[in-house]
């Protein structure tokens, strides 16, 4: 297993913090197990037999999912509250602190040159793919400790597979006790919450809450350091209760809801350019848009662990529910976009997957499972537009000023499965060879199926030094959410008639997929690590923002390639911890293959036969940072930290489609956060954190480029602070 650690810095790659340095990587075969001892005392009460047997099904299910050859990166519980925000930080901007992870707007992040194809899991167990675009449906004080898993994945891995995101739920026994918190600052930021988690008996539980209010949901859509209509509300609470039956047996049940409710920021100073007129209104101001979109999202998870001798195994059985729905500015969309579209759209997920690891020998583990998702897919739209009266003296289309409505709804019900069967063996004392093979299928919009054989080899030919090598065949179902089969007719003859109604249905992405890499331990708590990859895809799966709504359209690229290369370091001393990571990414794809009606005649015509940048193409990739506990050995400690992200800048168009990168940019974030532990203030926390410590003005995107739709600006400096009391 190639496994980095995050310590209380955030990045410490394959060692842990505070003076008590523990390597990770003991047996090439064997999970590792990591624990940051820096922020994280002994479990109390270990030789109570409830939490002895939560501790060891723990790591039984760790078992489950190896990720041997694959590249980890792991966030303790100590870096996660290091970042500044701490529990508070969105979980995208958790993961940018990982190599070759590119911000987006939206809230999106792309690994790998990939563009979304990130699966999230719980306790192991996949999550459906929802619809939210803006929001984090989950969130990161719910997480005990997480990881990203990414390279050429062992076969338990399908359907999303440019990095997998698992997150370690807190519980009442590892996270015992409550905490009510106030945190908030400038542009209307607030946001209470409350956590509690206990035990009892052979029961467990978790639960954890908050609510959000500020004016920054979306990105700017200018450089301004305040946006035009930019609030946003949001309600997330989330719950873990677990019965443990025997020292063999553990029910557990996760669920979660969010809501989230948001303004579209406006870009002043546009004018209208369709020449449209709406009751005879044929001006408005940009600036007094006033659209918006809601976003909910509703889950659970109820799973079932079982040992039986050498024989580890975990069911769960799943449902998730997630909308989203859009409303326009009737009049300002129309005549800016040729369409006003009142937008709906929901998808209903339920499905199984088991896991099961049969230890057979001290040389091989045995390991198989299966997943079966079944999504409905529901959407309904109101078109405003202006119907079509005839031409004018060159042929251009006139349109009269009496809008029409075009109402559509659809429904549609599919699945995903897979399964997949590996043998992890041992050749050699420190060689071990994990091969795999995997079978997925799809039936939604359309029917196809692969085998795909996964091999991964890890050598470890001194203690220090680790190296891997992997291949894997992928197979990746178009995002069923992001689809429709759009009537184009119906809107031949108004505003809103498509260049051209040419929609070839999205297919699925066949992927080989090459990585490497060295991982070397220089000196105790001194770090380093280089990996390399290259993907070379069949029908590569993008996605694009197409028309007003924020919502993302799936397309296809006949081909496509992506490869580039990682670098790591990191040191932990004592109360000193200092990371760094650079990477270098190119993703090109060609001749667009599905859904072409989104794009002009002319995109699609050079595309054909050349090369172009992915839209999310980021050349550079970087982030670095350093944490200083002062008085690290008192009863009040001061933590201080301070992280960097720097990017080189996402495409957008110039002489050719995606054929220049936007200006690069860095940003840097810093956190105090006073701890005090005895008498009056017992249990309290005092945290300030600056976001964009510099005030760097930087640009994600301009509005240009394939599948984006609008201009959006990184955060101007922030100010924000908070109060926590633990009870």
């Amino acid at each position: 297993m190639h496994c980095r650690l995050f310590s209380s810095s955030i990045l410490a790659c394959l060692c842990v913090a505070g003076g008590a340095v523990q390597q990770a990587l003991a047996q090439p075969d064997v999970p590792p197990l990591s624990r940051d001892f820096k922020t994280q005392a002994p479990t109390p009460g270990i030789n109570d037999p409830v939490e002895t047997v939560t501790v060891r099904l723990d790591r039984a299910r760790s078992g489950l999912q190896p990720s041997l050859g694959a590249e980890v990166y792991r966030f303790g519980r100590g870096a996660l509250a290091t970042i500044p925000q701490g529990d508070n930080t969105p979980l995208n901007q958790v993961l940018l602190q990982a190599p070759g992870v590119a911000q987006d707007s939206y809230g999106q992040i792309h690994v790998r040159g990939d563009h979304n194809e990130v699966q999230f899991r719980l306790d192991g167990v996949q999550l459906p793919e929802g619809l939210a675009v803006f929001g984090q449906s989950l969130q990161t004080r719910f997480a005990h400790d997480l990881s990203l898993t990414t390279g050429a994945l062992p076969a338990q891995y399908g359907f999303l597979q440019a990095a997998v995101i698992n997150i370690d739920t807190k519980s009442g026994i590892t996270d015992p006790g409550g905490e009510i918190s106030v945190y908030g600052g400038a542009r209307d930021y607030f946001q209470p919450s409350a956590a509690y988690g206990g035990s009892s008996g052979r029961w467990d539980w978790f639960v954890t809450a908050d609510v959000l209010h500020n004016r920054i949901g979306i990105e700017n859509s200018t450089g301004a350091f305040n946006a035009i209509h930019d609030l946003s509300n949001q309600y997330h609470g989330i719950g873990k209760l677990s019965f443990t039956a025997d020292a063999n047996t553990r029910v557990s049940l996760i669920a979660g809801v969010s809501n989230a409710q948001y303004q579209i920021p406006n870009n002043p100073a546009q004018v209208p350019g369709l020449g449209l007129s709406v009751n005879g209104t044929t001006d408005y101001a940009s600036r007094d848009l006033t659209e918006h979109q809601r976003e909910i999202t509703d889950f659970a998870i109820l799973s079932l662990q079982k040992q039986i001798g050498a024989l580890d195994l975990q069911s769960s059985v799943f449902t998730r529910y997630s909308s989203l729905y859009y409303t326009p500015d009737p009049v300002g969309d129309l005549l800016y976009d040729g369409i006003a579209l009142t937008a709906a759209r929901s998808v209903m997920s339920t499905g199984t997957q088991t896991d099961a690891s049969w230890r057979i020998n001290n040389q091989h583990t045995l390991r198989a499972g299966f997943q079966l998702f079944v999504e409905r897919n529901v959407s309904s739209t109101n078109s405003v537009v202006s119907p079509q009266v005839g031409e004018d003296g060159s042929g251009n289309p006139m349109f009269g000023d009496q809008p029409i409505s075009l109402q559509s709804g659809q429904g549609k019900t599919g699945m995903v499965y897979g399964l997949y069967v590996q043998d992890e063996w041992r050749i050699l004392p420190r060689v071990t060879i994990n091969t795999g093979l995997r079978f997925d299928g799809v039936s939604e919009y359309i029917a196809d199926h692969a085998f795909g054989p996964r091999v991964n080899v890890v050598w470890r030919p001194t203690d220090t030094t680790t190296l891997h090598v992997g291949y894997a065949r992928y197979f990746t179902p178009p995002p069923f959410e992001q689809l429709t089969s759009n009537n184009l007719g119906a809107f031949a003859g108004t505003s809103a008639a498509p260049a051209q109604t040419l929609n070839d249905k999205v297919q699925a992405e066949r992927d080989n997929y090459y990585d490497a890499g060295i991982d070397q331990i220089v000196l105790p708590g001194l770090h380093v690590g280089v990996d390399a990859y290259y993907k070379q895809a069949s029908n590569l799966i993008d996605e694009g923002q197409f028309g007003a709504p924020i919502i993302l359209s799936a397309f296809n690229y006949a081909r496509g390639e992506v490869h580039g290369y990682e670098a790591t370091a990191s040191y932990d001393k004592g109360p000193l911890s200092l990371y760094g990571s650079v990477a270098w990414s190119r993703a090109i794809g060609k001749d667009l293959t599905s859904s072409q009606f989104n794009f002009s005649e002319a995109d699609v015509s050079y595309i054909k036969n050349r090369w172009v940048h992915l839209d999310h193409d980021q050349r550079w990739t970087g982030s670095a940072g350093a944490a200083y506990s002062f008085l690290h050995g008192s009863n009040h400690p001061l933590r201080a930290s301070v992280d960097l992200v720097v990017g080189s800048g996402l495409r957008a168009d110039g002489d050719v489609p995606n054929g220049r990168a936007l200006p690069g940019y860095y940003v840097i974030n810093t956190s105090f956060v006073q701890t005090f532990k005895r008498l009056v203030l017992r249990g309290t926390e005092i945290r300030l954190d600056i976001l964009n410590l510099l005030d760097r003005r930087y640009l994600i995107r301009d509005g240009s480029g394939i599948g984006v739709g609008a201009p959006q600006y990184g955060l101007r400096r922030t100010i924000l602070g908070g109060i926590t009391q633990r009870f």
